[in-house]
Formats: structure tokens, sequence, C-alpha cells
């Protein structure tokens, strides 16, 4: 992918890991533009969200004492995150790890 392209698409690709929002605002920005690299940072913005709600999903049902779990989970889902924004930043097209080639 060009350098022009990425830079061109950096500030959205930023944005799509801001909440749910932000997400939203960078998939209507992008669909007229079809930027790619945009595109690859909004999929690895909507895997991470997906992975925060089965998280909170899993935290209803598990008994208290093993909230541990939920919260080791919730730990990793911020890593994912961070490590996101970073890439985006720095203009990588790397897939998340665990769970950046799932579903593409």
């Amino acid at each position: 992918m060009e350098q022009e392209t990425k830079e061109a698409g950096k500030t959205m690709a930023i944005i799509s890991y801001i909440t749910w929002i932000g997400l939203l605002i960078a998939f209507i920005a992008n669909n007229d533009k079809k930027n790619e690299f945009t595109a690859f940072h909004i999929g690895q913005s909507v895997r991470v969200a997906i992975l925060g709600i089965a998280n909170v999903a899993l935290g209803w049902f598990l008994p208290s004492g093993l909230s541990i779990i939920s919260s080791i989970i919730s730990l990793g889902v911020l890593v994912l995150w961070i490590l996101g924004v970073i890439n985006a930043i720095n203009l990588k097209e790397e897939p998340l790890p665990i769970i950046g080639t799932i579903g593409g």
C-alpha cells in the first residue's frame, strides 16, 4: 500500500478505535473514500469491540468468584486496543495478536 494512502486514512484509522461512536464515524466516512488503510483498522477495531462485548456477556454468566477471568480478558482487550491505536499512528498495517485475523 502506498504511503499517500496511509497518510490520507491515518486520522480515520485512529478515530475508529475511539469508542463505538468513533468506529461508526470512521465507517461512514470511509464509505465514500474507500481508503484501504482505514478499512483495515476499522476491521481491527470491530474485532476488539466484539471481544469486549463478549467479555461483558461472559462476566454476567460467571459466578462472582471467577470474575478474575473477566478481569484478565478486560486487560487483554485494553492491550489490544492500545496496540491498534499505536499501529494506526505509526502507519502500520499489522493484524492484532490472537484476534487480528479472525473472520478476515
